[in-house]
């Protein structure tokens, strides 16, 4: 069978980077108490000229270069965000020119947080249907722009950041031995859409809007919808979390991450955490954290890797893919 397998990555961040300390000089909120309720120390936050979409191209040309690859080669650009550059066309479009792409197709996801899972999802389906050879997926993000910077229990949580994966058709079993993509699992539930989204749009304000959330509410359904979707990957696999060697969760809040991890019985050992480096940066926190792994050599070929995010809508996903 077909499997989607990974071929080359990347990542891309913003010049400046802001400390919690240098928050404390922007609202009422110290750095003791953001690292202890989020784990977040700094986060990048996107300057003149930086955008979704230059970011985004930044972390597509690392992936390509990691995977010998050119933008001839590639079939579809496929970008994860909730910040595009435009509310249209596509960021994904504004990516495919950026890279001299006259050929293939482009588009953009919009799911949050959860972003990322469900492109890489979405570009696993394009790939086994036999639409597209190689994919390139981007989760890329500037929430500094949507968010309000008086309001302190938002504001500290989410930085500005892209990332990219480039997927490629190969042959495999149709065992768990193959590498790509075994399984993914989405979910969404549009009754709690008050609890987590921007106050703005086209068809409503005419206005971009910041983000509001309920943090307490946000927490209180997170673990148990990750660990939902998780638990769906694994009995569709006929795995456990005994055969899993890392864990690549969305990075939105420290005490999420080991909440879920522990009901899962996953060793904090196996779980890729950089929330204190990157803050929450939406759909772009999985490539991120990814990137960071993969660099520094934890996550090797052949390892098999979970991930999973849950965004606003709410929406929730988890994917096991073989490295």
């Amino acid at each position: 069978m077909i499997r989607s397998v990974v071929r080359g990555y990347g990542a891309a961040l913003p010049k400046r980077v802001v400390t919690n300390r240098e928050l404390e000089d922007m609202v009422d909120t110290s750095d003791e108490w953001i690292v202890q309720r989020t784990g977040i120390r700094q986060r990048y936050i996107a300057g003149e000229g930086e955008t979704t979409a230059s970011l985004g191209e930044q972390a597509a040309r690392a992936a390509l270069d990691k995977a010998g690859l050119t933008p001839d080669d590639i079939d579809l650009v496929l970008v994860a965000t909730s910040t595009p550059n435009n509310t249209f066309p596509a960021t994904a479009v504004e990516i495919q020119d950026r890279l001299g792409m006259t050929h293939g197709y482009a588009f953009d996801m919009q799911a949050v947080c959860s972003g990322f899972v469900y492109a890489m999802a979405t570009a696993d389906l394009h790939i086994r249907g036999g639409m597209a050879k190689r994919v390139l997926v981007i989760g890329a993000e500037t929430f500094s722009r949507i968010l309000d910077w008086t309001d302190r229990t938002t504001c500290v949580l989410f930085g500005d950041g892209a990332g990219a994966l480039v997927l490629e058709a190969q042959e495999g079993e149709g065992t768990n031995a193959d590498r790509g993509i075994l399984t993914a699992h989405l979910r969404s539930d549009g009754s709690h859409k008050d609890k987590l989204f921007v106050d703005g749009g086209p068809s409503t304000t005419g206005t971009v809007g910041h983000l509001r959330m309920e943090g307490r509410e946000v927490f209180k359904h997170a673990v148990a919808m990750i660990t939902d979707v998780i638990e769906g990957a694994f009995d569709a696999t006929k795995t456990t979390a005994d055969d899993i060697d890392w864990l690549v969760p969305h990075q939105a809040n420290r005490r999420i991450i080991d909440g879920s991890a522990k009901k899962l019985g996953i060793p904090s050992e196996k779980v890729v955490v950089t929330v204190d480096l990157h803050g929450n940066t939406s759909a772009a926190s999985i490539p991120l954290a990814l990137s960071v792994a993969l660099d520094d050599g934890r996550i090797k070929q052949g390892d098999l890797v979970m991930l999973e995010a849950m965004g606003g809508g709410f929406t929730w996903g988890a994917l096991l893919i073989r490295w």
